[in-house]
């Protein structure tokens, strides 16, 4: 059972920054192609944040665009996602989407975190 880490949410005022982690441990996201994350706030649907690509390519929402920035770490098999200039609308429960792979293994499973919460106060 493959089982994503995040780590990184926490509570900040208006203003502040956060970095958000994802990987799976004993497992490699690398030629797994593109990796997303998500945010889910409270009553709300689940709203696309951010992507990487297998060529480093970054894409992001409008809404978080010049704020926000996804990367990775192919040696650590790390994906993150900096929160800068955080605003309280970006108050939600984020998740990281990858695929990953045994390193033995060209066999590439999609898997979603279950979430870290990100708080912000006015």
């Amino acid at each position: 059972q493959v089982r994503l880490v995040e780590s990184g949410g926490g509570s900040v005022q208006a203003g502040g920054s956060l970095r958000l982690s994802c990987t799976a441990p004993g497992f490699t996201f690398d030629n797994c192609g593109m990796m997303d994350w998500y945010r889910q706030a409270a009553v709300e649907q689940r709203e696309w944040v951010s992507s990487i690509a297998t060529d480093g390519t970054t894409h992001y929402a409008d809404s978080v665009k010049g704020r926000f920035t996804i990367s990775k770490d192919k040696d650590k098999d790390t994906m993150y996602l900096q929160l800068n200039s955080l605003k309280p609308e970006d108050t939600a429960l984020y998740l990281c989407r990858m695929s990953v792979r045994r390193t033995w293994s060209t066999q590439c499973t999609n898997y979603w975190g279950q979430g870290t919460q990100v708080t912000v106060s006015s």
